[in-house]
């Protein structure tokens, strides 16, 4: 695993305050800022590849900060915000973020998250043509899906959706990225994205109507699980 170096950007002194030791004791490094400019700069010196970001800072709404950070490095960006409206989340996760955590949150959790985003920026490699997940393995490349050792068959759609999901495993994918990888319009019609979602589960999933591996977001997206064992539906 990489090491990850992340940054905390919030202006509560007491989310710091906990989340400081609890990460370095994982083997983070870890830095605070509790403003837009501030966390700008520290964010660039440090070269941090993980960020957690609130989005009620003093000088800025977080949102407009997730491009400019994305322009440093590209770092894994987590919200992390009392703004619990549907609304925010989706507009937070289209302006790029990985993912979004609720206030307040629960560590573990919040821990588990980390580590989802993790394996997203490993798996940004160049040469990270395979994904694999505990019994779920995809070629890119070669665009084959295999789960326990099974070739699924997908269709091009299916595929590039699927592609989609694992490419941001264990972080919620908005309607509006899945539409674009699937129809190339974030604005196509969510139904065409919620049937192909259940046709993705009728292969994928051991019991479609309680699915493990397709997760869904309500109101906001699907999730990829970004572990998978044992979920595969009996032929």
């Amino acid at each position: 695993m990489m090491t990850l170096r992340i940054l905390i950007l919030d202006d509560e002194p007491a989310i710091a305050r906990v989340l400081q030791p609890v990460l370095t004791a994982t083997g983070a490094t870890v830095f605070c800022a509790a403003s837009a400019v501030e966390g700008l700069r520290i964010a660039k010196e440090s070269a941090a590849n993980l960020v957690l970001l609130d989005l009620g800072l003093p000088d800025a709404d977080g949102k407009d900060l997730i491009s400019s950070l994305r322009a440093q490095g590209d770092p894994a960006v987590i919200v992390i915000s009392a703004r619990h409206q549907e609304s925010e989340k989706v507009a937070a996760l289209d302006a790029g973020a990985d993912d979004y955590v609720d206030k307040p949150f629960n560590i573990d959790e919040l821990l588990a998250r980390i580590r989802a985003a993790q394996r997203r920026l490993l798996s940004q490699s160049p040469k990270a043509d395979v994904f694999e997940s505990e019994d779920l393995v995809i070629d890119f490349r070669r665009r084959e899906v295999r789960l326990m050792g099974e070739e699924i068959k997908l269709s091009p759609k299916e595929f590039d959706l699927l592609r989609t999901l694992a490419e941001h495993a264990g972080q919620v994918v908005t309607h509006k990225r899945l539409l674009l990888a699937g129809w190339g319009d974030p604005t196509a019609d969510a139904q065409y994205l919620r049937s192909y979602i259940a046709l993705l589960r009728q292969k994928l999933e051991e019991d479609p109507a309680e699915p493990r591996l397709v997760l869904t977001e309500p109101g906001v997206g699907y999730r990829l699980a970004s572990e998978t064992a044992s979920n595969h539906r009996s032929s």
